[in-house]
């Protein structure tokens, strides 16, 4: 333990503590700007300089350990005066643009030059235009606003091991793009929002659909559909101010009824689809042997990453689409059939916390119900500006009801959002499917939790399954070079069942949640989901009386031949040559 003072407040903190953790002990928040709590400390910005007592110079305390005895001081006049002139600096060279601004009062930047209280920057303007990378379904780069923070390339490249971006040229030409500046659209990038999530300011943003998603609102001819994903219902409410982790399931429903929606439904119901036809394909796959282990393919930022990076383990992707496709192609067809409704007047919204999905539902193949499944995506961020602008306080709605037919769902179907929660699904219903009996202790604590790739053994009747579950590219990368290892050496894998998820924590870490997300933040939200999970009465996927009738009315039964025209799909190879993306 060490010894020292900050702000002449006597504090005492573990050997290694920067000075900027170590000062919270002292009750004193510095300011930071590069610095994010789940990335690594890099120092780019200087804007958390403090003076210690008897050294020269400023040192920034993100990066300074504190060590026995140091006198540290936060606020002198040199330290607010040089933390002034930098904040200044970055202002000089930042689009000040900030009324129309995506991030505006959600900007770091923005919060910290009130709070430092700079009125007048004395710089000159710096006023070239650097042009804005619309080259992505997803997310949109906008260099002007950027403040080579390196929040976006540390995420892309050591949480997720994508590499999309990175430092292009030196001095005062640098920026941060993409290679051969090709643009986001013609990169690696798995459109996964994690540097999106991680910007301070308003330099990655999501592709908005807001506007078309009104107009189809607005037009008496069409008749729009919405799901909203699992992880959504446990963060929405912090758009609204509510703590991280409150669970909004009936105030979503009624919101999303006063905005408009013709048919508020909910994509929960699909993932119980999805667990039936995943399962079913797990259970023919450990009785055949075959294409072992089976992989999950319910995050498009993980099939992206997949395609690009891991393409020869594709024979072991699960077929089954993700819950929000199976939703779009069921909403156009059983969902149209059943309401006599002519598919081609349905426009069909899904609200996700993910920007991944802008670019799934754009899919060429994803069109199975003879439309385009899915019409338009919302992030979290969207819906909750939509919510705003219409006037509602999502606070004071009522509980209500999801619609029926394609609304109910199971404590299975709402775990989804969270890291594990497919698998914990899916072997609740693989065990009834293998065995005819119910799993009597359905709380599969070994796959969640946050921490590092998790494994857990499961016995099926006399059969042992063993399973794995990363969340992060890095995490999948890691656990995929150990199964093309085994296989390569041993010619099998140890694990049978795979969970991949894109984003850390999972759904409720996704790169389309509330600005200024964290891991603690998606601890709560999935804490919030596994509780509802706790409190439902049906808590299997096979459980879900709309999903039976699905099968006994239209589908016929799990993987028939109808099953797989519409709630199935199949995968490319992607190449990245010359600056350009090759399928194959």
């Amino acid at each position: 333990m060490i010894k020292a003072t900050i702000n002449n407040v006597k504090i005492e903190v573990p050997e290694g503590t920067s000075i900027l953790w170590a000062a919270k002990k002292a009750n004193v928040n510095i300011p930071t700007l590069c610095f994010h709590p789940d990335l690594k400390p890099g120092g780019q910005c200087g804007v958390c300089v403090v003076e210690i007592e008897g050294i020269p110079g400023l040192k920034r305390a993100c990066m300074t350990p504190i060590g026995e005895g140091f006198r540290v001081y936060t606020h002198t006049q040199k330290v607010m005066s040089a933390r002034k002139e930098i904040v200044e600096m970055i202002l000089a060279n930042h689009d000040s643009d900030c009324l129309t601004c995506i991030k505006n009062n959600n900007c770091e930047l923005q919060t910290l030059a009130a709070t430092l209280g700079i009125k007048i920057v004395e710089y000159a303007k710096l006023e070239e235009k650097l042009p804005i990378d619309h080259s992505s379904i997803s997310i949109v780069r906008d260099p002007n606003k950027c403040i080579l923070c390196g929040r976006c390339i540390q995420v892309c490249s050591d949480v997720q091991s994508v590499n999309a971006l990175a430092v292009n040229h030196r001095g005062a030409d640098t920026v941060i793009g993409t290679a051969f500046s090709a643009g986001l659209g013609n990169s690696v990038c798995i459109n996964c929002g994690q540097c999106v999530v991680h910007c301070p300011v308003g330099a990655l943003y999501e592709n908005s659909s807001v506007e078309a998603v009104w107009e189809a609102l607005h037009d008496p001819d069409k008749f729009v559909v919405v799901q909203e994903a699992p992880a959504v219902r446990a963060m929405l409410g912090e758009e609204f101010g509510m703590p991280p982790g409150s669970l909004v399931t009936g105030k979503m429903y009624a919101a999303l009824r006063r905005l408009g929606f013709d048919a508020v439904m909910d994509t929960n119901f699909s993932a119980d689809l999805t667990i039936i036809e995943e399962g079913t394909e797990l259970v023919s796959r450990l009785k055949s042997g075959k294409n072992l282990p089976l992989i999950t393919s319910c995050s498009p930022g993980w099939i992206k990453f997949m395609e690009t990076f891991f393409h020869d383990m594709i024979p072991h992707m699960s077929t089954a689409k993700s819950p929000q496709q199976m939703f779009g192609a069921l909403a156009k067809t059983y969902y149209a059939q059943v309401k006599n409704i002519d598919p081609a007047k349905i426009v069909s919204v899904s609200v996700m916390p993910c920007t991944a999905k802008k670019f799934e539902c754009q899919r060429p193949e994803m069109k199975a119900s003879g439309y385009q499944d899915v019409d338009y995506v919302l992030t979290t961020r969207e819906i909750g500006r939509m919510i705003r602008e219409a006037g509602i306080d999502l606070k004071e709605m009522p509980e209500e009801l999801a619609d029926d037919i394609m609304g109910e769902y199971t404590g299975a179907g709402t775990i989804f959002g969270a890291t594990g929660g497919v698998m914990e699904a899916a072997i609740r219903s693989a065990y009834f499917l293998v065995t005819g009996r119910e799993l009597e202790n359905l709380d599969i604590k070994p796959v969640r939790g946050l921490k590092g790739i998790k494994e857990a053994e499961i016995d099926i009747d006399g059969t042992k399954v063993k399973v794995a579950v990363a969340h992060s590219g890095a995490q999948a990368r890691e656990l995929l070079e150990k199964v093309q290892n085994q296989m390569a050496t041993d010619g099998k894998c140890e694990y049978q069942f795979i969970e991949v998820m894109a984003c850390p924590g999972g759904c409720v870490g996704g790169g389309g949640q509330s600005w200024g997300s964290n891991m603690a933040k998606r601890a709560r939200r999935g804490e919030a989901l596994y509780a509802e999970d706790k409190s439902m009465a049906h808590r299997r996927s096979h459980e879900n009386r709309s999903v039976q009738a699905v099968y006994e009315k239209f589908l016929e039964k799990p993987n028939s031949k109808k099953a797989h025209e519409l709630l199935h799909t199949h995968y490319m190879k992607r190449s990245l040559v010359d600056g350009k993306v090759i399928n194959e």
